[in-house]
């Protein structure tokens, strides 16, 4: 496990299904993981390797399944537990691996851990399996009292939430206790430490059932007041001590700071995308029409060559320094909490991003949907079960094809979870699996390359040689001595001139692939008339 990470995500490429929203077989309008089993040949040959679902647990769907009522059972709606049990091994027949969101850091109202914490029963075992205060009329004090709830039930106190009043908070504990605040407890507390077990049996439960890992939701924000983190990295040392010997190609993913929790010993990834500048990357304010709609966005991967990378770089490699060896960085295009990346952007921009993800550090992820060009739809849909503006219009139905509800659903449209793109013109899979130079197609090209390319490994080495300021190229080397490909990156439409460093005037450039707009290189410089984006491999010349 060279760098902290499974060989087998070395070269991988993950395919995000949001379940509810992928293929849904029984046609109640809701996709599910029957669904997800007719649809794994299409993920195969998409190129991906892995699934990340988000979660089917059972649950009240107050936060789209992020409101967890049992960790342990598949909601209804979505199958069963033997359902997932058959989704794991039908992946594996496939060569697929499948991770699964866990959430760890709150449950539901509906939790029966939170229906016995919530009484004032003191001999409870879950009374301090979540943050409660000492008294109704504590609210906690800063910064607490923001996040408290006030008067729920009997229990004389209020209760700390995560994000909306139905997602209490559970109790991971403190890392430094507050003196005033005695309801505080330590990571050590016999409390604490039962739902630490807790939560390395469930992960083992899923794991015997089939699953290959997890992603994990706000992985860095569990235990408070740790500013050094060194609590935090504690607890998912001890879930890997304990899970390894039994799972040693288990992975995890994490959505968290990097620096926070990659120390080689816990998380094998994290994702980065809540740093300064990643906004301007891929998806960013710009130009829009008479109906308010996005049509042409300022993002560096845009034709406006306003947008900018240098800035999101910055902290990337702050980041990536603190953490070489020890875990790698993964930079997501798209996921449930974005909105789509087809906002605002042509189909070659988006080429030019799937271009950019297979080759540059960490592992690629791609949200469903994205690889036809899924457009986000409007913020008018309907708001239920959490998805309020913008979440809602990058969650609608996958486009399967142009038949009634996208081929997603034989229901009646109203029926539909969430409703699909009135015009789907040619974003649906049928249409762009026969067009050879469809996005779908090179999305498929660019999968293959990435898995068969070691230089494009997840901890392969990376040497920036243009970074990307607005609207000039970003350009870097990756790999090592045996194999190194030089990537070029210029989105902007703009005449593109650039000349090679002398360390590279030695080596002999054969191009691996690029856009149709390929630029030219001769004398030792690269230029282009429109944007492209283009791959070389590098050799020493004798």
């Amino acid at each position: 496990m060279k760098n902290n990470i499974p060989d087998w995500t070395r070269n991988a490429v993950f395919y995000e299904v949001y379940p509810q929203s992928f293929y849904d077989t029984n046609g109640d309008g809701i996709g599910d993981l029957e669904g997800v089993i007719q649809k794994l040949d299409y993920i195969k040959d998409l190129g991906a390797t892995a699934i990340w679902l988000n979660p089917f647990y059972l649950s009240p769907m107050r936060d789209a399944g992020y409101d967890v009522q049992d960790y342990c059972k598949v909601d209804p709606r979505y199958g069963s537990n033997a359902d997932a049990k058959r989704l794991f091994t039908e992946a594996h027949s496939r060569g697929l691996r499948v991770i699964i969101d866990f959430v760890p850091g709150h449950t539901s109202i509906d939790h029966e851990w939170f229906k016995e914490s919530s009484k004032s029963t003191p001999a409870s075992p879950y009374k301090n399996w979540y943050i409660w205060t000492d008294s109704a009329w504590n609210d906690g004090g800063a910064p607490w009292n923001q996040k408290m709830i006030h008067g729920y039930s009997n229990r004389n106190g209020n209760f700390l939430v995560n994000f909306f009043c139905n997602q209490p908070a559970l109790n991971f504990g403190f890392a430094k206790i507050e003196d005033d605040k005695p309801w505080q407890l330590p990571t050590t507390h016999p409390d604490v430490q039962a739902l630490w077990a807790e939560m390395r049996r469930i992960l083992r439960f899923w794991l015997t059932m089939g699953a290959d890992g997890f992603r994990v939701d706000m992985a860095d924000s569990l235990i408070r007041n740790d500013p050094e983190h060194a609590e935090i990295r504690r607890f998912w040392r001890e879930v890997r001590k304990d899970l390894d010997p039994d799972f040693p190609e288990c992975f995890f993913i994490a959505e968290g700071h990097p620096s926070n929790l990659l120390d080689g010993t816990g998380f094998h990834s994290a994702y980065l995308h809540w740093a300064t500048g990643y906004t301007q990357i891929f998806r960013n304010g710009g130009t829009r029409n008479q109906e308010g709609e996005l049509i042409e966005a300022n993002a560096y991967f845009g034709r406006s060559g306003t947008g900018d990378f240098e800035t999101y770089l910055k902290t990337w490699q702050e980041q990536y320094e603190l953490t070489r060896g020890k875990g790698v960085i993964t930079v997501p295009t798209g996921n449930h909490d974005l909105t789509r990346i087809a906002t605002g952007q042509k189909e070659s921009d988006l080429e030019t991003v799937f271009a950019f993800q297979a080759a540059w550090p960490g592992i690629p992820f791609i949200y469903y949907g994205d690889e036809i060009g899924l457009r986000q739809q409007s913020s008018d849909n309907p708001i239920h079960e959490g998805h309020y503006p913008a979440r809602n219009g990058a969650r609608t139905p996958m486009h399967w094809d142009n038949s009634e509800n996208c081929g997603f659903s034989t229901c009646a449209p109203h029926k539909l979870y969430l409703p699909v793109d009135p015009t789907p013109g040619n974003t649906t899979v049928r249409a762009q699996k026969s067009d050879t130079n469809s996005l779908l197609q090179r999305v498929r090209q660019l999968n293959e390359l990435h898995k068969t390319t070691s230089a494009f490994a997840a901890d392969a080495p990376i040497e920036i040689l243009s970074s990307g300021s607005p609207g000039q190229p970003l350009i870097f080397i990756r790999g090592e001595a045996e194999e190194r490909v030089l990537c070029c990156f210029q989105p902007a439409d703009k005449t593109t001139s650039w000349q090679l460093p002398d360390s590279l005037k030695t080596c002999q450039l054969q191009r691996l692939a690029s856009s149709q707009a390929a630029p030219a290189l001769h004398a030792d410089q690269i230029s282009a008339k429109k944007p492209f984006w283009a791959y070389w491999t590098l050799q020493s010349q004798v």
